[in-house]
């Protein structure tokens, strides 16, 4: 008894230290310091401690404040980012930490609305009142425990229903470069899709795209089932970070409320030029094309918040991620990276988008992991004999368009030639016209079809949209 009493009487002791040093640390974190140096978008503060991730108020002697996230500390200094403007700060201004952390209110209300980086309305209409709070930075999941991917989703565009078919829970990225319809693809799915719940985050894209992507790709019908946060090109790096995890999180909201939530961010490589300008900001090492290495850090971190949630959650949250090729590289670092952590990639080519051909998906380039487990032995077989004339067609295109070959040589490619006009009317839709899962497989089935007549449509695939 006596032992079990001086063991209780020392882990009261204990429990009263770690309260006490709590305290400290606490008392430690709200103390106040002053700015002493600004170089770039990183602001120095001296006397002041405060953990990484966490806000600071900057404030001025007239009482204007500008918030900042700690992005690091070392030499006794502090080292933030703001997310507004750095003009008219100056040395002496007063640093004082934020008792709050980087949780956001969440809410069913937040449908139909359209938010800033920071989670406040953009669209004029009344705050967020909050029925919990979260992390930004999320929680992961035991990748044992979550749900296994075993529903297809339908996206309301035949090629990718048909060809490239995507899980509910799997996430995909859209490689392209600039110009190419990206964000009309995103928009088309937007509108088609059967998910839920849609959140959209528009990343460091241009400001006048928020208005359009809102008013023309969602209209009031799609906009009445998404949130929408954007976080425009002239937003701080920090800003733009979190709008990223912001958007994230909301998707993880409904999803734990068993929504089919449909994340689509646009795009993946913005927020990496962000965490750049960050990460070499506060000194870290520049790697490939000067990215740091947190970088490759954040990508699978952001990546792996989507997808099925637990055993017994029925949502799921399918995300498609914009990832910009630069000069068209497929090779470029960030590509790269996000394509060896996503259950797929959808490849978008300049040279069809230059002929009109929209959507522009280069079918023999892209690819869905689980298209496999997803379609049926029929489908299977029709996308790989679609798949064989494609190949076929664009291996031999300059002879055919030089008139250097002849008929009978090759009956793969005679094949391809006789169905060139059906598989391009197959491959293109309108960006206003949907198609659904069981219409897309029976137009791939005709498809599919060995031809009879030269250069014959069938009359079901004249009629498609």
């Amino acid at each position: 008894m006596n032992i079990l009493r001086a063991l209780l009487k020392m882990t009261s002791l204990a429990d009263k230290l770690s309260q006490s040093l709590g305290q400290v640390q606490l008392q430690h974190a709200r103390s106040q310091g002053v700015l002493t140096r600004v170089v770039g978008l990183t602001l120095e503060a001296t006397g002041v401690n405060a953990p990484v991730g966490s806000y600071c108020d900057i404030i001025g002697p007239n009482g204007t404040t500008l918030m900042a996230e700690v992005v690091g500390f070392g030499d006794g200094k502090l080292l933030l980012m703001p997310f507004g403007s750095v003009q008219g700060i100056a040395a002496g201004f007063k640093v004082k930490p934020q008792l709050q952390s980087q949780n956001t209110a969440m809410s069913r209300s937040m449908l139909g609305r359209v938010l800033d980086g920071m989670g406040q309305p953009l669209d004029g209409g009344p705050d967020i009142v909050a029925e919990e709070y979260r992390s930004i930075l999320g929680q992961s999941i035991n990748p044992l425990k979550r749900r296994p991917i075993d529903q297809a989703l339908d996206v309301g565009v035949r090629s990718i229903n048909a060809l490239l078919t995507v899980g509910c829970g799997q996430r995909l990225g859209l490689m392209a470069g600039s110009g190419v319809g990206k964000s009309i693809l995103m928009g088309m799915m937007t509108r088609f899709t059967q998910a839920e719940v849609i959140v959209i985050g528009l990343i460091g894209e241009r400001g006048r795209e928020v208005q359009e992507f809102v008013l023309d790709s969602l209209g009031e019908e799609g906009l009445a089932r998404s949130v929408v946060v954007a976080a425009p090109g002239d937003t701080s790096p920090v800003t733009r970070l979190h709008a990223a995890r912001l958007a994230t999180t909301i998707a993880e909201f409904f999803r734990d409320q068993g929504k089919s939530v449909l994340l689509l961010m646009d795009s993946i490589s913005r927020v990496a030029q962000a965490q750049r300008e960050i990460g070499l900001a506060v000194g870290e090492p520049p790697t490939t094309k000067g990215y740091p290495p947190s970088v490759f850090t954040l990508i699978p971190n952001l990546m792996e918040r989507a997808g099925n949630g637990h055993e017994d959650s029925q949502g799921a949250i399918t995300a498609f991620y914009t990832v910009l090729a630069e000069g068209d590289d497929q090779q470029d670092p960030v590509v790269d990276a996000a394509r060896s952590v996503l259950d797929g990639h959808i490849v978008l080519s300049r040279e069809l988008a230059s002929v009109g051909h929209y959507p522009a998906i280069d079918i023999n380039q892209s690819i869905s992991r689980l298209a496999p487990a997803l379609q049926g032995l029929g489908q299977k077989q029709a996308g790989q004999q679609l798949r064989q004339w494609l190949n076929s067609y664009a291996d031999n295109k300059d002879l055919v368009t030089v008139g250097a070959y002849q008929a009978g040589k090759n009956i793969l490619l005679d094949q391809a030639l006789d169905k060139k006009l059906d598989m391009d009317r197959f491959l293109q839709q309108g960006m206003h016209d949907s198609c659904d899962m069981a219409t897309s497989l029976d137009h791939l089935q005709i498809l599919a079809q060995p031809p009879q007549h030269e250069f014959q449509q069938s009359e079901t695939l004249q009629a498609m949209p």
